[in-house]
């Protein structure tokens, strides 16, 4: 990355830079830190919701089994759960395994900070309703739920990393197009679009909205696609989202994480 300073969204100093990911060159708004101080230091002073199956390689995976007792029939509403206070972690910061577990699926998705109330809003007018876009790791313990998430394996201290900026929305052309990629030790495990979601950034909000209001400071996510790729003990995992640039992080056991104070 380059060393220029970059302040968060929200700031309003209107100040364009730019920073190299290493496979990107993200114009942002705003000032920034250098480089090795930029810490999660963002506007997202609400809840986090996750959103399930809302990639149609996710749902097709499943086949007949959505139509199985107890679910009898896809969903037709948005399936969301909340990553809580406890999950939230950063850029450059370790993700905690769990002791007894050996394995967590690396959630990549793209996240739309909210930046005003949003009740019942329209598909012409939804994007308005979005500050910025950041990128988030929905870590999660592997297991078999279908759309009813359990919050022993989506809700882990440390579980959700964020960061390392957020891009302001008039940035980024078009949200529904975006190549999401993970890597883990530099190997490129999952390649994605959000051009396969099943409701575009603009129909979730809506139809979320349509049940619940979003208030400035929530963060949504728009989902994780099939198959997430799973990662070790002592792997690194970068995540990349075209034009918002890369999160990074490395899985460490959490007593050694304990003992060193580091999430």
């Amino acid at each position: 990355m380059s060393s220029a300073k970059m302040k968060v969204l929200g700031k309003r100093e209107l100040v364009f830079g730019e920073v190299n990911t290493g496979t990107n060159t993200v114009r942002i708004k705003d000032n920034i830190l250098s480089a090795n101080e930029i810490q999660f230091d963002t506007p997202i002073t609400g809840t986090v919701f996750g959103t399930l199956l809302n990639y149609k390689g996710a749902l097709e995976r499943l086949g007949d089994a959505v139509n199985n007792k107890p679910y009898n029939s896809p969903p037709i509403a948005p399936v969301l759960y909340i990553k809580p206070a406890n999950t939230f972690n950063r850029h450059g910061a370790a993700i905690p395994m769990p002791i007894g577990i050996t394995k967590l699926e690396m959630g990549a998705t793209l996240g739309l900070v909210i930046g005003k109330k949003a009740v019942a809003v329209d598909e012409e007018t939804a994007l308005t309703y979005i500050a910025g876009y950041t990128i988030v790791n929905d870590v999660s313990v592997p297991h078999d739920s279908l759309y009813r998430p359990a919050v022993q394996h989506h809700a882990r201290d440390g579980f959700c990393p964020i960061g390392p900026w957020i891009i302001d929305r008039h940035e980024v052309d078009n949200p529904d197009d975006l190549i999401i990629r993970v890597f883990i030790n530099d190997k490129l495990r999952q390649e994605s679009s959000t051009s396969n979601l099943i409701r575009t950034v603009s129909r979730l909000l809506v139809d979320v909205t349509e049940f619940m209001t979003l208030s400035k400071g929530d963060l949504l996510l728009i989902g994780i696609p099939e198959e997430a790729p799973q990662a070790e003990v002592g792997d690194k995992i970068r995540i990349e989202i075209t034009g918002i640039g890369s999160l990074e992080n490395i899985i460490l056991e959490e007593t050694e994480i304990n003992r060193r104070g580091t999430i």
